[in-house]
């Protein structure tokens, strides 16, 4: 059975073990060698993950089965001071895809999300990515793109996808 927890300081081995298993198969095609290193450290080093749990708001979650981590994702409530929660990141480990790993953890975000009152979801998926289809699935829609300068001369092109939440009969 999938569990889903909330991840603790002490956890920040298992979201990078987790990310340095699935970036070199996700971005393989995509990102350069380089690229993908550069990325990985930027993103996971243990002082950035300390600084995205401490200081900037973003949460993260685990999924395990039997004790063994498949995947974790992250988001930030209250996404620019409106009713909307991003996220920021999320990935399974391959053996694991197609289980339903990420859309349970998808559906726990979007849980806390509806129990804060936020209106939508909002996420960034590389412009070559196939998780896109993933999110369509699961009701996102593309509403526009970005490119972010990220430094060292490394661009993320990404497509900008957002979902409207519903609660109690609302509609939006």
């Amino acid at each position: 059975m999938l569990h889903i927890t909330k991840a603790k300081i002490d956890d920040i081995h298992i979201i990078q073990e987790i990310a340095h298993k699935t970036w070199p198969i996700t971005f393989g095609s995509i990102l350069s060698f380089e690229q993908i290193s550069y990325m990985l450290e930027m993103m996971y080093s243990t002082t950035s993950l300390l600084r995205q749990m401490t200081e900037l708001n973003h949460h993260f979650l685990l999924a395990a089965e039997e004790n063994e981590y498949l995947g974790f994702i992250s988001y930030e409530s209250a996404y620019k001071n409106a009713l909307q929660t991003k996220i920021h990141k999320i990935y399974i480990l391959p053996e694991a895809q197609g289980k339903g790993v990420g859309k349970k953890l998808m559906r726990a975000v979007e849980e806390i999300a509806l129990n804060k009152g936020d209106k939508r979801l909002l996420l960034n998926v590389n412009k070559h990515n196939e998780a896109e289809k993933f999110y369509a699935r699961l009701g996102f829609e593309l509403i526009g793109t970005e490119d972010i300068d990220i430094g060292s001369g490394y661009l993320m092109e990404d497509k900008i996808m957002s979902k409207k939440l519903k609660g109690d009969n609302e509609t939006f």
